[in-house]
């Protein structure tokens, strides 16, 4: 069976953990241990977040030299080497060392027209007080919006469209390799009309979103989206909520879910399902095997 795994960026750095380089290394060793209880009978491709971690390097560069800072697209490559290299490194660890892990930088088009360039959603970096954001959303130029009980810097985050080099990762698959690929949703380009010309450009496109497409395209069996909760739930945090076992796309399309969190993972989830026909999970990384073999998690038919 063809798997996409796609990881939350919960997986690697939970919510109120400090962002050092110890707390993601333990939490990747965790997932990748997880991730490996799969490898025996399945072909599989990792994607990941980045949010906290290429707003960590955004804000790392503007403190340096303002005519200098390295765009957004630059440190999407960035951190999704950076991840990539520290997944591969646990997964081959915890993996028989005849089986080969690769990592792919992955740039994905997008549409320069796409109107998520004037109204940026995506939440990237730390969690800041409201002063604290106010203050640096001035000084950086920076959007901001609030994130919880917090605040945090949001970024355009356009529908990707494309991956503009999936052969490699096809040919890696062919040859039993387990493949990491569009971290942090890829890297934003452009193509431009020439239909080969490539640019890069200030966004970072949504996770999720950016797995369903890549499974899509690689034709997988199915899209399992591993978070830090063991389902989805109906009336989130009321008298009413309720856990969903399985559901069909159409069901959940007619709920609502936090734009900030379920949301994407819910619209990835339906995408991949209704375009493919095939089956999507979303569930919790500690249940990873049961939630592959459909008795974990939220499947979505």
């Amino acid at each position: 069976m063809r798997i996409l795994i796609a990881l939350g960026g919960n997986a690697l750095l939970r919510r109120g953990e400090p962002m050092t380089m110890a707390h993601q290394i333990a939490n990747i060793r965790q997932a990748a241990t997880q991730i490996a209880k799969l490898a025996d009978h399945n072909q599989l491709v990792i994607a990941h977040g980045n949010g906290p971690q290429v707003g960590l390097l955004a804000m790392q560069a503007a403190a340096g030299d303002a005519k200098d800072v390295a765009p957004l697209d630059v440190l999407d490559a960035e951190s999704e080497g950076m991840i990539g290299y520290l997944l591969e490194q646990e997964l081959a660890n915890a993996l028989p060392a005849t089986r080969q892990v690769a990592t792919l930088l992955t740039r994905v088009e997008v549409d320069a027209r796409d109107p998520a360039f004037a109204h940026p959603t995506k939440p990237i970096g730390p969690v800041y007080t409201q002063a604290e954001a106010q203050l640096l959303a001035q000084r950086n130029g920076w959007h901001i919006a609030a994130d919880g009980s917090g605040f945090r810097r949001v970024v355009a985050s356009p529908k990707p469209q494309h991956i503009a080099a999936l052969k490699p990762v096809q040919w890696l698959l062919e040859h039993d390799v387990i493949v990491i690929a569009a971290g942090g949703g890829g890297i934003p380009v452009t193509l431009a009309a020439d239909g080969q010309t490539r640019t890069g450009v200030e966004a970072v496109i949504d996770k999720d979103l950016c797995s369903a497409l890549l499974a899509a395209q690689l034709n997988a069996d199915v899209l399992l989206i591993a978070t830090d909760v063991e389902a989805v739930y109906a009336d989130w945090r009321t008298p009413r909520e309720r856990v969903l076992r399985t559901v069909s796309a159409a069901e959940l399309r007619s709920m609502e879910f936090p734009a900030g969190s379920m949301g994407p993972k819910v619209e990835a989830a339906c995408d991949f399902v209704t375009r493919m026909g095939k089956r999507a999970v979303i569930g919790s990384l500690e249940h990873i095997e049961a939630m592959a073999a459909g008795t974990a998690g939220t499947q979505i038919t």
